[in-house]
């Protein structure tokens, strides 16, 4: 990771305190990450510009360095894909929708993907009493790794809270 979006995320997340990223937990075989942040966006905006991955995603974090090259199919079996001229890339698969509430995703991101390992993704959508809305992200990670998949817990961590803070950042230029 570039030092500059270390940097980036560790002043978001200090600036902003409706964020919280964890490792929820971390083996030799695999590991659990969870981000959850609170948004003045209703469940059904929220919703909506996750799906416009390539509004908020981050380029430094993609295939072919251009986030608008990529797109979110919100039905089973859909792709989480980067599509650049005849340069094409899945991240991940789409396994579960249920509209404005959850999408699941399976699959291994970035370098996690030539690893061998699986991974299960979900982004959640929940109204919260206050009129806010709640984002929470889930990545969970088992598998293989001759160094231990423990060592890469963390920076899977930051670098997914580079994209939930994107995804917050787009969110409140909506409001």
């Amino acid at each position: 990771m570039k030092p500059t979006i270390l940097l980036i995320t560790i002043i978001l997340t200090l600036i902003s305190p409706q964020i919280t990223a964890k490792v929820l937990d971390k083996a030799a075989n695999g590991f659990t990450i969870e981000i959850s942040i609170e948004t003045d966006a209703s469940v059904e905006t929220a919703y909506q510009q996750f799906l416009n991955v390539g509004d908020w995603w981050n380029s430094d974090h993609t295939w072919f360095g251009d986030a608008k090259k990529m797109y979110i199919e919100p039905s089973v079996n859909g792709c989480f894909c980067e599509i650049d001229g005849t340069k094409q890339a899945i991240h991940m698969t789409v396994s579960y929708v249920e509209p404005n509430k959850e999408i699941r995703m399976i699959g291994g991101l970035g370098p996690l993907q030539m690893m061998g390992v699986h991974g299960g993704m979900s982004w959640k959508f929940e109204a919260l009493d206050n009129g806010m809305s709640k984002i929470t992200h889930r990545y969970q990670v088992t598998g293989y790794s001759k160094d231990g998949l423990d060592k890469l817990a963390e920076i899977v961590n930051q670098v997914q809270t580079i994209q939930v803070n994107g995804l917050k950042q787009a969110l409140a230029e909506k409001s």
